[in-house]
């Protein structure tokens, strides 16, 4: 959906921009296959989770999206990288506030605005923050006013990219599977295992709880912000 400009006589829209890039891209074997690979994930994502602008990439390593809710975008920066390849990784920063488009040009609108400042502001606050903590993708600025909610955001993010970053190649196919409403044998058949071997998995190694925290984000941040 293209978004439209906001009108002077009405009340200023907050959306969710999402910016990120691709970790350690530049060691891909094949920039080519990387960017073939990208763009199957965001495909994927695409499907799942609802967006005001479609996850796509734009210059060099980096993709972007927008979206309605803060959920859409945490569950969004999640589930790419459970859709991308076991060599490849991305973080993620979102930024909250209102979103303007300036132009267009080959990679779509060009737009501009303090959700995409502080979408880039996240991106650099993540790689800032990996030196201490190096399992960490994810991070929320708010320029929108929503600054309680997003302190709580970003624990939760801490605990969440340190259980999905921790997770295998097999894992992460897992926790997309769950979220795409397949069953455990349907999983199995894809990745050439019995049920039981993917029961096992979703038990251990925190799966079972990060796909809960995916379906109680909705409805926890719903209340956060009545």
């Amino acid at each position: 959906m293209v978004m439209k400009r906001s009108t002077s006589d009405a009340a200023p829209v907050v959306r969710y921009a999402l910016i990120g890039d691709l970790v350690a891209s530049r060691s891909a074997e094949s920039r080519a296959g990387a960017q073939r690979d990208l763009l199957a994930a965001l495909d994927r994502v695409n499907r799942l989770v609802p967006h005001d602008q479609a996850l796509e990439p734009t210059i060099g390593d980096e993709f972007q999206s927008v979206h309605g809710s803060l959920d859409e975008a945490l569950r969004a920066a999640a589930l790419v990288r459970c859709a991308l390849p076991e060599t490849m990784d991305a973080r993620c920063g979102i930024g909250v506030g209102v979103i303007e488009i300036v132009g267009a040009s080959a990679y779509g609108l060009t737009q501009d605005g303090p959700a995409w400042w502080s979408a880039r502001t996240a991106v650099d606050e993540v790689k800032d923050r990996q030196r201490r903590l190096p399992a960490l993708r994810t991070w929320v600025v708010d320029s929108g006013g929503e600054e309680g909610v997003v302190d709580l955001v970003n624990a939760y993010l801490l605990c969440r990219d340190e259980v999905l970053s921790a997770l295998d190649a097999r894992q992460r196919r897992i926790v997309l599977g769950l979220v795409e409403g397949r069953t455990h044998a349907e999983i199995a058949r894809s990745e050439d295992v019995s049920p039981s071997a993917v029961s096992q998995r979703v038990r251990r190694g925190g799966i079972a709880s990060l796909v809960e925290s995916l379906r109680l984000v909705p409805t926890t941040l719903a209340g956060a912000t009545a």
